[in-house]
Order: C-alpha cells, then sequence, then structure tokens
C-alpha cells in the first residue's frame, strides 16, 4: 500500500480552499439580488443615486439585471411594472345640461424610463394598490371637464375624441406619478333624463317604418311571383288543354272528311258544272249586250247627233245674216250721221268766212256755238232714224225667217230642257234596267217623249212674242 502521508497537506489546502470558495459563493448568492423582466430593484443604503434620482432622494434603480446588496448596510424593494386598471364610473354634466353617467376603463402601467420609475417609487413603493384611487381621481376630473365641453351627440358620435383629449388632459399629471396610460376606454354612456332614447326614438321610427316598408315590399314581390307562377301554370294547363282539343278536333275532321269524301267529290262536280253554266250565261247576256249597243245605241246616237249639228248649222246661219243685216244698216246710219256733222260744220265755217273781220269775237263764236248745236241735232237725228232702220229690218227679218228664229232659239235652250226632263234621275244611286237594250231604249223614249211635250207650247210662246214685237216695234225684244 503507498505511502500518502506526503500529501496530506496538499490534500489540506485543496479542501481549505473548496471551502472558501463555497463560502464565497453562499455569501455572494445571498448578496447578489437580480431583478424579474416586469419588476424595478429600488436599492437604497449605502449607495450612489443615478443621474435621474439625484435630485431629491438617493437611491438605485436596477431592471433586467442584478446588483450586489450590502446586507445591514443596503435594502432592496421590488417595484412591479405590470399593467394596472382602474374602473371609471363619472357621474357629468354636458354643454346642453344634461346628465350623463360615462363608464369606462383606464390600463395603464409605472413607465419603463427611470424618471417614470423614480417618481413612482418616491410615490408609490411599498403603496402600489393606492394608485388605483389616484387613476380614478385624476381621471375624473378630466372627463368631467372635457364632457361639460360636449354635447351628447358629440359623445355618441366622437367616443375616440373624447378618450384621445382626455388622455392627453392627464398625460402631464400622470407622468408625475411616473405612470403611462396604455389605453383609455369609454364603454357605455348611460342617460338618467332619456335623452339619449329621445334621440333615438325618430330614427328607430325610421327603421321600423322601412323595415314595414320592406317587409311589405317582400311580400307583395312574393304574391306577385305567386300569382305569376300560378297564371303561368293555368296558361300551361289552358295550352295543354287547347292542344289536346285541337288535336280532338282533328281527329273528328279527318274522320268527318273520310266519311264526306264520296258527296263532297259529287258536290264540287256539280259546283263545276254550276260555274261553267254561269260563265255561259254571263257570256251570252255580254253578246246580247253588244249587239244591242251595235244595233240600236249607235244607230240613235248618230241620227240624233246628225239632227243636232244640222240645227245647230242652220242656227249659226240665221244668226250671221240678222248680224251682218244688223251690222249694215248701223254702218248706213253711222255714215249718214258723219255726213250731216260734216256738213253742218262746213257751213257753220262759210258762215264764220262771210261774217269777215269786222265782225266781234262773241258774234263768230255764238255763230259757231250755234252752228255745233245744229249739228249735233243733225247727228242725233241720223243715229235714231239708223236705229230704227235696223229695228225696222230685225222685224222684217223675223217676219220673213219666224220658224228659222224659233227653231235657233229651242236649239239654244235643248239642253236646259233635256237637263230638265232628266232632273227626277239625279238623284238616283244606282239603277237597274230590265230587258236589256230594249228598255234601255224605252227609258230614252220616255224623256224624249217629255221633251216633245215641252216643245209645242215653247213655241207657240216664242210666236207668240213674235207676233207682239211685230205688232208694236217700240217694244223691248223678248
Amino acid at each position: 500500500m503507498p505511502d500518502l502521508s506526503a500529501f496530506y497537506p496538499l490534500i489540506s489546502i485543496i479542501v481549505g480552499a473548496a471551502v472558501v470558495i463555497g463560502v464565497i459563493w453562499v455569501a455572494t448568492k445571498l448578496m447578489w439580488k437580480v431583478a424579474e423582466p416586469n419588476e424595478a430593484l429600488i436599492i437604497s443604503g449605502l449607495t450612489r443615486g443615478t443621474l435621474e434620482t439625484r435630485e431629491g432622494m438617493d437611491f438605485k434603480i436596477v431592471t433586467g439585471k442584478g446588483a450586489l446588496v450590502l446586507p445591514g448596510l443596503q435594502t432592496v424593494r421590488p417595484l412591479s411594472l405590470t399593467l394596472n386598471e382602474t374602473e371609471l364610473k363619472v357621474s357629468c354634466v354636458t354643454s346642453q345640461g344634461i346628465q350623463v353617467i360615462v363608464d369606462g376603463v383606464v390600463i395603464y402601467k409605472i413607465g419603463d424610463a427611470p424618471p417614470f420609475i423614480a417618481n413612482a417609487a418616491r410615490r408609490f413603493l411599498g403603496q402600489q394598490p393606492k394608485m388605483e384611487s389616484q387613476v380614478y381621481n385624476v381621471f375624473e376630473g378630466h372627463l368631467r371637464s372635457i364632457i361639460g365641453s360636449m354635447t351628447v351627440e358629440e359623445i355618441i358620435r366622437e367616443r375616440d375624441k373624447l378618450a384621445s383629449q382626455v388622455r392627453s388632459a392627464s398625460g402631464v399629471e400622470m407622468e408625475k406619478l411616473g405612470l403611462v396610460v396604455d389605453s383609455l376606454q369609454i364603454k357605455d354612456l348611460q342617460d338618467p333624463t332619456g335623452y339619449i332614447q329621445n334621440i333615438a326614438k325618430p330614427h328607430i321610427a325610421m327603421v321600423k317604418m322601412e323595415a314595414r316598408i320592406a317587409e311589405a315590399t317582400r311580400n307583395r314581390e312574393a304574391a306577385e311571383k305567386e300569382a305569376e307562377a300560378e297564371a303561368m301554370i293555368a296558361d300551361a294547363q289552358s295550352v295543354s288543354a287547347i292542344r289536346q282539343s285541337v288535336a280532338q278536333a282533328n281527329a273528328e275532321r279527318a274522320k268527318a272528311n273520310a266519311a264526306q269524301a264520296g258527296p263532297l267529290a259529287d258536290a264540287s262536280a256539280r259546283q263545276q258544272v254550276v260555274v261553267q253554266e254561269t260563265e255561259v250565261a254571263k257570256l251570252e247576256a255580254d253578246r246580247e249586250e253588244q249587239k244591242l249597243q251595235t244595233t240600236v245605241r249607235k244607230p240613235a246616237d248618230a241620227r240624233a247627233y246628225a239632227k243636232r249639228t244640222d240645227a245647230e248649222g242652220q242656227k249659226s246661219a240665221d244668226i250671221s245674216a240678222a248680224e251682218a243685216l244688223a251690222r249694215r244698216t248701223e254702218l248706213e246710219a253711222q255714215a249718214n250721221a258723219r255726213r250731216t256733222e260734216l256738213q253742218a260744220q262746213a257751213n257753220a265755217t262759210a258762215a264764220a268766212a262771210a261774217a269777215g273781220a269786222t265782225k266781234l269775237t262773241g258774234e263768230a263764236e255764238a255763230a259757231a256755238t250755234k252752228a255745233r248745236g245744229d249739228a249735233a241735232a243733225s247727228a242725233i237725228k241720223a243715229k235714231a232714224l239708223a236705229e230704227a232702220e235696223g229695228i225696222k229690218a230685225r222685224a222684217e227679218a223675223l217676219a220673213t225667217n219666224q220658224d228659222a228664229v224659233i227653231s235657233q232659239q229651242l236649239a239654244e235652250n235643248m239642253p236646259a230642257i233635256v237637263a230638265a226632263a232628266a232632273e227626277p234621275f239625279a238623284h238616283v244611286g244606282q239603277m237597274t234596267v230590265l230587258n236589256g237594250g230594249e228598255g234601255v231604249n224605252q227609258m230614252i223614249g220616255g224623256i224624249m217623249a217629255q221633251v216633245g211635250n215641252y216643245l209645242p207650247a215653247l213655241s207657240t210662246a216664242l210666236k207668240n212674242g213674235r207676233d207682239a214685237a211685230k205688232r208694236n216695234p217700240k217694244a223691248p225684244e223678248t
């Protein structure tokens, strides 16, 4: 067995060193304080404060790290940096004088910066529960002040603005307390007077009315759709029934046609025969009418045209002869009057020349005036004699050719006579003449017979007028 006595001193040194190290480690462990992430260590006693804490009390702030604390010489106390919450229930009066109760919540904490921690340590170290009442008092005052400058409508519509103004107004005071506001929320706004409810009533009524209108519209549209669907169903049923009826009618019609095919063929054949016979009868009637036109009407029209032409020629000849005789007589009378006027002027000129230059101008004018008067009287006398000669010649022509003059006047008045005879037929819209061409000839003959009845009376009246003119040539001509 080896001899270990030589190693005992070395072992004693090692053990002694280990014990010393153990003691030092335990002492250091007991004196070394480490701050949690959500807290700050406030070390007071044998220490020097930081630059932020030298004014006032001297203490050291440790956050997020450790520090050596000498027992008996220094004191270390933690200051929580966690969030805190304070409920707000503040009775306020708006600018309209309306009382409202504001329910809110303030979420705050001690600031992370050393000045905030120093301020909070001076005020709340060891008394952190008091922070809630302090914060409530700060926000209560500012909340009342700001709501007093706002209306109820603004508070309802602009809650974020209200919260922002309250936070801004309380910022300085909260900084003095070492606190930072993380959030301020207005949770509710109570209205003991019922003002908000009264404001909402018109809108509620409007919404209800719109809801009823919308519901009624939807009901109406649904009813219309249902009616349209029912109408479409009825139409489809009707169309189906009509198609069935049409198909049945077609089937029955086909059966009837098949049953009547033989009689219909016979009737069709007989119908064609009757049609052909009718066409033949029409052609025969047209032929007879053409025959009557050729043999009766056209010769009658030719004879009537010849007679009318002869009468018009005789009339023109008689008128021309009478006018020529009257013109000749008138020209002779004018020539005689002109000769008389020239003779009178010559006599006046001779008388004026024989008077001489020694007679007074007045006597010459008197003689000339007398001569002109005599000449005018002679001219009037000659014209009267000429007119008398013309009347006499016209009377002689009437006496010698009375029948021709009467015929002339009858020819002139013939259209009016025929029109008067045909007047009863003027208002006949459609006239049917029986017996073809013979019936037409009978009708024309009746009209001419009526005209013939008027001719003797008219001829007698004209003759009587001419006889009266011959007996009294000075009477006006009829």
